[in-house]
């Protein structure tokens, strides 16, 4: 029944239980819609993953229409993968060629069961994530794919992390689906060559969700803790299988544990946003830097080094370290340089930058962002006039400091950090 006749036959929920009823459904989404899809692809195979997509969005939308007015259920994750397991088998029932799947099916997702964390669930959404990481797709379908199905991220949410056209996610995801359908790959955890061809791939989608969880590229909030709960409790799976037990592994868990610590210190009660320096560190969370520091000895283990032990690296220094000035900045820039010899872009040079000014003086960091100032890729991209604003106001020229900060409001950024930006703005204006 669609929601416009729900209503028709019911009194209108009040806002208070509309919210609550969005809220969970945002938050199921998040949690729970990549164990839906891994279950039923396993049922159901990997060529029906538009099938497996549809239903799973079938039942949030369902959840939408009905808990307002019934309420939130006791199990509201028991409640989705009813109501998808039964929207799949009405499918099923007018497909004759999959007839033969529906005792399959009932064994798998008895009545009012939601898979959990059974080692049988946890293999489902690392074979989902693999799945969707396969050689035959090229590496930005295999990235926006993962970040679709096993992540739930929105199209548009996609396109912010690749700074790309809405419209061209899109073709990408048609063209992974087809691709997936047409050549008959497997739902199956890969093994030997297979698995570490495809170990790059998983490792840049959990970089991606971490990033967009920690810092949102868009909305009225900074943070988006669950994802990055997910983004580390993927990473975990990953870290405790026997095939991916390796160093870059442990290193990129033992990075998001360390910026994960910092959450409670980033925004205060009103979501305004702390710099590093301005941060409570007695809010850090310590036995999360425990953890961290674990896995990056963990990492240490063979001669590998990877761009995600360097930023690691980079992430313990801040973490260990009592104050802001006491921080070992000389060696984060040694760290950076030897992280842009591996991955040389702009951020990157950003970074090392903003690391060398703290380290021998804003003018340094000024004349080492001349060589990316004019970096297309930075053109929209509101850290580096934000971070020339910052430096030409410690140098005291605040003309120029107003003029990055009112170059950085132009580009998009979270309401957190425009509030900031508006903030600095106010300042160099007044101190001129």
């Amino acid at each position: 029944m669609p929601a416009h006749a729900i209503r028709q036959h019911r009194s209108p929920p009040d806002r208070s239980r509309l919210n609550e009823s969005e809220l969970a459904v945002d938050h199921l989404f998040r949690h729970q819609s990549g164990k839906m899809i891994g279950a039923l692809t396993r049922v159901f195979g990997a060529r029906r993953l538009d099938l497996v997509e549809e239903v799973v969005q079938d039942a949030l939308l369902r959840a939408l229409e009905i808990w307002p007015y019934q309420g939130i259920p006791d199990n509201p994750s028991a409640w989705l993968i009813q109501v998808a397991k039964n929207r799949a088998m009405d499918v099923i029932r007018r497909e004759v060629s999959l007839a033969e799947k529906l005792p399959e099916l009932t064994h798998a997702l008895p009545a009012q069961t939601m898979p959990g964390e059974s080692p049988e669930v946890l293999d489902d959404q690392l074979s989902m994530m693999f799945l969707c990481c396969h050689p035959r797709l090229a590496r930005e379908v295999q990235v926006v794919l993962t970040l679709k199905t096993v992540a739930g991220f929105s199209v548009r949410e996609i396109s912010r992390a690749f700074l790309a056209q809405e419209a061209a996610i899109a073709q990408r995801l048609v063209r992974g689906k087809r691709q997936i359908r047409d050549q008959h790959i497997e739902f199956e955890m890969p093994a030997g060559q297979d698995f570490r061809a495809r170990l790059d791939s998983v490792l840049e989608v959990l970089y991606l969700l971490f990033n967009e969880g920690y810092s949102a590229l868009e909305g009225d909030s900074l943070l988006r803790a669950d994802l990055c709960e997910e983004a580390i409790r993927l990473a975990k799976l990953l870290a405790a299988h026997p095939l991916s037990d390796l160093p870059a592994v442990h290193a990129m868990l033992a990075l998001f544990l360390f910026n994960s610590s910092r959450l409670p210190a980033r925004v205060n009660d009103d979501g305004d946003l702390f710099l590093l320096r301005d941060q409570d560190r007695s809010l850090w969370d310590r036995s999360m830097i425990a953890e961290g520091l674990k896995q990056l000895d963990l990492s240490a283990a063979g001669d590998e080094i990877s761009t995600y032990h360097l930023q690691a690296g980079i992430a313990a220094q801040h973490a260990i370290a009592p104050t802001y000035a006491q921080t070992d900045w000389a060696e984060i820039v040694s760290l950076y340089d030897q992280l842009y010899q591996l991955n040389p872009n702009p951020v990157v040079a950003l970074n090392r930058a903003i690391a060398l000014s703290r380290w021998k003086g804003a003018e340094e960091g000024i004349a080492a962002l001349r060589a990316i100032e004019g970096d297309p890729a930075l053109a929209r991209y509101h850290l580096l006039p934000a971070t020339l604003g910052e430096l030409w106001s410690e140098i005291g020229d605040h003309n120029k400091a107003a003029a990055y900060y009112r170059a950085a409001l132009k580009c998009q950024c979270t309401a957190p950090e425009r509030r900031l930006l508006e903030e600095r703005l106010r300042r160099s204006s007044l101190a001129r």
